[in-house]
């Protein structure tokens, strides 16, 4: 049977488009990733919702909602009611500016009864013209329109409660007042110098470690990141020391004052310098020899070969390294907080005026401006590292450093004056921390580490840090790993795995005091149903999982990227479910990254101070907040002896964690050590 030329052509059937077929553990990974996007969603994205309502929440008295009626002596009340708006009209007893108030305002009754006596025995009645209006008799709230009637004793406790508007009313208020306005322009400025100032120091600090054949770089690596190991208020008490009114150089300031910008920014250069070095080291260690090779034969000069191969090469890295350093400055609390004296900064003004002025409203407004500049910076930081190019392809050649004797001694040198500055701080607070009684008693004790005595904190602080810590490292991991294998290795799910990336990647560009913040508007609402974990552990777990997220998310996805997606074949095929995978497979091939989040979330957590100074209680304080209590109460030896425990803390943490990494990594991955 032949077939003609001109035979119709064959059409594929029509009708729907075929679906492949879910599985159970396909049901079991995507209901796994929708657990995590709840907590994600309950744990960041509704409190900030929240925090965001409060910032356009205003508060103020609507007199027109209460009406008052006065008896006789005899106590007949024959006299008609009167509004307390009615009152003020003819008294002005309150001017409008007054009525204008915070969310826990209250206006005495009594100021409308310029005649008024406790000891009268005139009766008073109050009540609400709207179902909303609210006042207090004592501590007794009343609402709505029903009369309530008092003797002149008691009503001289009656207390007028505002109502909350919506408007922009508190932008305005803020941007009109020259002292808060003053804060968002400090804080540019000292997050530009920072970042200028630190960014050239990190960039030469990592050019001699890459670039030179100078001896101890090891030791060099190892003092270069142990800033990352204090909480960043250490540094402000080292320069307390150093630079104060009393301290041991003051007179290298030449007059000046270390309280204030000078202090922010060389306190802000210790804690961001490791991050920076990083950054950049990491960018300049995947260098061409090739460039190299041609620059030489072209007979370039060793400072053109710099700027048109070494920068242009490492320049993602300066740019990643910058925004990353601009952000941890303008969002740090804990340095301004000790060292600033009166120059404000955004995140002190948020402190000040929740802590202070127990303004939340402000509070939330001063975080919503913080809150712009760091997502600027997180949002340049995420589209400039889209935009790098691989710089190290298959091709390419490792740029090995040649000996050269004046060079290598000029890298070792300025790396030694870095060490010097590093070590110098640490040394200092460790000094400051042994000597009885600076600077008139300069004998060593250890009566300063007698916590139990000081005010802002004990041992018990230290050990709820270390308690914080550990559980933060182990859950952490747990629920950041596993959600990052299931966000990787979901099939399909398009839209859920998208929404859950971006949920991942938002707490890096929330500020730690932005954060605390929410959390008091979202879960201590008695209406919420999480309300019950407020004031304890399990909030600063929370808190601190959530707010160090991000970095440890892309830590796991980047381990998991590296692992072929055979696997995943392999096992199906075998008909072996994905648990068994992951714990067999997954887990031992990635444990060096999984080791590398819980040292990270460790770390973190016992550092951290601007995202857990909201939401400690009395038995849940840290040893972070205790050194900011201890401070403010002038006791700032034992400040620096609790700074100096955390320090030695994370210290054996990560000696540990060394250990641990070499010892189980040799188990459970021989084949990387053959």
């Amino acid at each position: 049977m032949s077939v003609t030329a001109d035979a119709a052509p064959v059409r594929p059937p029509t009708g729907r488009p075929l679906r492949a077929k879910l599985g159970r553990d396909d049901y079991i990974m995507r209901g796994y990733m929708l657990a995590i996007m709840v907590y994600l969603v309950v744990a960041l994205a509704m409190p900030l919702y929240v925090m965001l309502s409060k910032s356009f929440t205003t508060y103020g008295f609507d007199l027109a909602t209460y009406e008052f009626q006065v008896s006789d002596q005899a106590g007949n009340f024959t006299a008609p009611p009167v509004s307390a708006e009615t009152l003020n009209r003819e008294l002005g007893a309150v001017p409008p500016e007054k009525l204008t108030t915070s969310s826990d305002g209250r206006l005495p009754a009594t100021l409308f009864f310029p005649d008024f006596a406790f000891r009268s025995p005139v009766l008073y009645r109050i009540r609400g013209t709207t179902a909303g209006a609210t006042y207090l008799i004592g501590s007794e709230r009343h609402l709505g329109t029903e009369w309530s009637q008092v003797t002149s004793n008691d009503f001289r406790r009656v207390m007028l409660r505002p109502v909350a508007s919506r408007g922009l009313d508190n932008f305005v208020s803020y941007f009109s007042t020259p002292a808060l306005f003053r804060s968002i322009q400090n804080s540019l400025l000292i997050s530009l110098i920072s970042t200028v100032i630190t960014v050239s120091l990190a960039f030469g600090f990592a050019y001699a470690l890459n670039r030179s054949c100078m001896r101890f770089k090891g030791f060099f690596r190892l003092v270069a990141v142990m800033p990352i190991l204090v909480p960043s208020l250490l540094p402000g008490i080292a320069l307390v020391y150093l630079f104060g009114r009393q301290g041991m150089i003051r007179e290298l300031l030449m007059g000046e004052e270390i309280y204030g910008p000078i202090g922010i920014v060389i306190g802000s250069v210790f804690f961001t310098f490791p991050h920076a070095m990083i950054i950049i080291t990491t960018a300049l260690a995947i260098s061409d020899a090739r460039l190299y090779e041609a620059a030489v034969s072209l007979k370039a000069s060793r400072w053109k070969t710099f700027w048109t191969v070494t920068i242009p090469g490492a320049r993602y890295g300066l740019i990643s390294a910058s925004f990353v350093v601009f952000n941890l400055v303008i969002t740090d609390f804990g340095l301004p907080k000790v060292i600033g004296g009166q120059y404000n900064m955004l995140a002190v003004d948020i402190y000040k005026q929740v802590i202070g002025q127990q303004n939340f409203e402000m509070g939330a407004v001063v975080s919503v401006v913080l809150l712009v500049p760091a997502l600027i910076a997180f949002s340049v930081d995420r589209y400039v590292q889209k935009r790098q190019v691989a710089m190290l392809t298959t091709r390419s050649v490792p740029y090995q450093p040649k000996p050269h004797r004046r060079f290598d001694w000029l890298c070792f040198s300025y790396c030694g004056l870095v060490a010097v500055f590093i070590v110098g701080i640490l040394g200092v607070c460790q000094f400051a921390a042994l000597v009885k009684f600076w600077p008139y008693d300069l004998s060593l004790s250890l009566k300063n580490y007698a916590f139990d005595v000081m005010d802002g904190g004990g041992w018990a602080s230290y050990r709820n840090s270390i308690r914080m810590a550990l559980m933060t490292a182990l859950i952490g991991t747990v629920v950041v790993f596993t959600g990052a294998y299931m966000v990787e290795k979901t099939k399909g799910f398009g839209a859920g795995r998208s929404v859950f990336q971006f949920l991942a990647m938002l707490p890096m560009a929330i500020p730690g005091m932005v954060l605390g913040l929410a959390y008091i508007f979202f879960f201590n609402n008695p209406a919420n149903p999480l309300n019950f974990i407020y004031g304890t552990m399990a909030i600063l777990v929370i808190c601190t999982v959530t707010h160090f997220y991000t970095v440890s998310h892309l830590t796991a996805v980047t381990a998991l990227k590296q692992m072929d997606i055979e696997f995943e074949s392999v096992a199906a095929s075998l008909k072996q479910p994905f648990y068994k995978l992951f714990a067999r497979v997954t887990v031992p091939v990635c444990l060096p990254s999984v080791l590398d989040i819980s040292i990270y979330l460790f770390v973190n957590a016992m550092t951290t101070v601007s995202a857990v100074v909201f939401l400690y209680s009395p038995t849940t304080t840290l040893a972070s907040v205790a050194v900011l209590n201890m401070d403010d109460a002038g006791d700032v030896a034992p400040a620096a002896a609790m700074g100096m425990m955390i320090f030695y803390t994370n210290a054996v943490a990560r000696l540990i964690h060394v250990a641990i990494s070499k010892g189980v990594l040799k188990r459970t991955q021989a084949w990387r050590f053959k």
